[in-house]
């Protein structure tokens, strides 16, 4: 890719970001089940159209001066699938108990709506579509508007991918491929919101 190619869609994202204050990086981790290869096939205890929200991750990022001022974090409390299947804990290293103690959905949303409106003029970002996609779900499972409803949402892995000429990586392969040091644990929702959240700053640094 020509430096001018990078420049040209590298000024398309700032165009896209000039009219918000700040930017949300999320992440979600969701409830899930996968056979392991060891295993004989059997029936998924949770079906791609029943996964629920289990945590939020969620960094903020002063689009002014390109720092972090604030987070917010929450375990989810699933209600279709109560109990984590033995895959989902190994994925995410979140444990039964996180879930058993937290807020609903709809409770976690009434927590954001009140941190959020700390951050006005807010757009928000996560790696894919995910996320997007989740909390569209969750909100149609849960019968109540969607954790960030509202709020313009952005694919910060076609930023990238845009600007790096590359196909999308997975979050951790990114964060090594521009020297980034990778944050916490993968796969769990703030530490990957913060990743999200360093490749973006380093976007648009």
């Amino acid at each position: 890719m020509s430096i001018e190619a990078k420049l040209h869609h590298l000024q398309a994202i700032q165009k896209l970001l000039a009219p918000y204050r700040y930017l949300y990086c999320v992440d979600l981790e969701a409830t899930c089940d996968e056979a392991e290869e060891s295993e004989p096939a059997r029936k998924f205890v949770v079906v791609s159209d029943q996964m629920e929200t289990i945590e939020i991750g969620l960094v903020v990022i002063d689009l002014e001066s390109l720092e972090i001022v604030d987070e917010f974090q929450r375990f989810v409390r699933p209600l279709i699938n109560p109990t984590l299947t033995d895959f989902c804990k190994r994925l995410t290293s979140i444990q039964q108990a996180d879930v058993d103690g937290a807020r609903t959905y709809q409770e976690v949303g009434e927590d954001l709506r009140t941190f959020a409106a700390r951050y006005p003029d807010a757009a928000w970002a996560s790696w894919g579509d995910y996320d997007a996609r989740q909390l569209e779900r969750d909100a149609g499972l849960a019968g109540c508007p969607s954790l960030l409803e509202g709020l313009p949402h952005f694919n910060a892995r076609k930023w990238h991918a845009g600007l790096h000429d590359d196909r999308p990586k997975s979050l951790k392969q990114t964060v090594e491929s521009l020297g980034l040091v990778w944050q916490g644990i993968y796969h769990r929702g703030i530490d990957d919101a913060r990743n999200v959240a360093s490749i973006i700053k380093e976007m648009l640094g």
